[in-house]
């Protein structure tokens, strides 16, 4: 196998030529049109010729080793460490975007660091992580060097984590999602008009996403979404949202409702109540989801895991911290007997871990060509 140089740039996938001669990215459901030299509104998929490239291969914005929790996964390898990194752009245009100056910025796209899928496998083995997360902005831009990391990260039984908004095309699907192990899907309301005035996107594919990993994969699935008050917090469409969750994807789907802060271009609405969080909360869990957690907010009640036949306490956390475990060697109820539905191996070898920035050895990107 050889390899050669690609600093930073390496030729992209899933694109077409158009009648009038534009390429289409066929990545995500926005199919940017791009005549030379353009960009894609996620700013990382650049026309160069008569090639669509990938602009920031290689390049990522920090690593930082963070609890598992914090993506937020509960329910993959619970107490573990991951190494989590991102790169610049995003493609959505979410007003309330809380990674603004990651996703949004321009500048990220020259002042990132280097970091070869190599070396990221071999850090976080070194580091003692069970996992690498692609997070901070939306790895679906970023497919190809994602697909890259996820190979090396299997050599070193390494799992591989997607943080993501979901907005990938049934074409683009397959070969993303084949690749990861765990993936938590930020569904941001229940509403199109919702995704067509602050995220600049729309709701369907998002959902027929969520259906694919869980139908279609092995991947284990989390969803997440973020309560902003008076745009997406109403009990009506909360219930709706819960609904079609068990309808779609079934009870065992752990939900996240996490707290807005004021952030981006929405800094005049206030912080999401803790009592909407918990009203969400109830929602949820009467209609008759197992798993339902709240984030951004100090609840360790909240923040547990509960068994889903007798309700004992299985994780007690505090914050991302775990402070209890009281699962028996086949990860199952100590109570009942119920396994705990997920990627669960265990308890953590130690917990309570504390978000950390690591640096990667320094090299010249390359990129394996077969």
């Amino acid at each position: 196998m050889a390899t050669t140089k690609q600093p930073d740039t390496v030729p992209a996938r899933y694109w077409h030529l158009l009648k009038d001669q534009r390429i289409q990215c066929d990545l995500c459901p926005r199919f940017c049109r791009l005549r030379d030299g353009q960009r894609g509104l996620c700013f990382v998929r650049q026309r160069q010729g008569n090639q669509l490239m990938l602009t920031t291969w290689g390049r990522s914005s920090g690593f930082c080793i963070d609890p598992i929790e914090k993506k937020p996964l509960n329910h993959f390898y619970p107490g573990s460490s991951v190494l989590s990194f991102g790169t610049a752009g995003c493609n959505l245009a979410c007003k309330f975007c809380q990674n603004w100056d990651i996703s949004k910025s321009r500048e990220m796209d020259r002042l990132s660091a280097t970091a070869t899928p190599e070396a990221i496998a071999r850090v976080a083995a070194e580091q003692d992580c069970r996992s690498v997360a692609f997070t901070y902005n939306d790895p679906v831009i970023f497919i190809e060097y994602a697909v890259d990391i996820a190979k090396e990260c299997r050599k070193h039984d390494i799992k591989t984590v997607a943080v993501t908004a979901g907005y990938i095309t049934e074409q683009a699907r397959p070969e993303f999602f084949q690749h990861m192990d765990a993936v938590n899907v930020d569904l941001k309301s229940f509403s199109q008009d919702f995704y067509h005035k602050l995220c600049g996107g729309d709701l369907a594919p998002v959902l027929d996403t969520l259906e694919f990993i869980s139908h279609k994969t092995d991947a284990w699935l989390e969803i997440t979404t973020l309560l902003i008050p008076g745009k997406n917090d109403g009990e009506e469409e909360i219930t709706e949202l819960v609904k079609w969750v068990l309808n779609h994807l079934g009870d065992r789907v752990p939900l996240h409702f996490t707290a807005f802060h004021p952030d981006w271009k929405m800094r005049d609405i206030d912080r999401t109540p803790h009592n909407s969080l918990t009203t969400a909360r109830e929602i949820a869990l009467k209609l008759g989801l197992k798993y339902v957690y709240l984030g951004n907010v100090h609840d360790s009640i909240a923040s547990s895991t509960y068994c889903s036949h007798c309700n004992a306490l299985l994780i007690a956390r505090d914050w991302h911290q775990i402070l209890e475990w009281n699962l028996d060697h086949k990860d199952c109820c100590r109570q009942c007997g119920t396994k705990l539905d997920g990627v669960i191996f265990g308890p953590p070898a130690s917990t309570g871990s504390r978000p950390r920035h690591v640096q990667m050895p320094q090299s010249t990107p390359s990129r394996s060509t077969h």
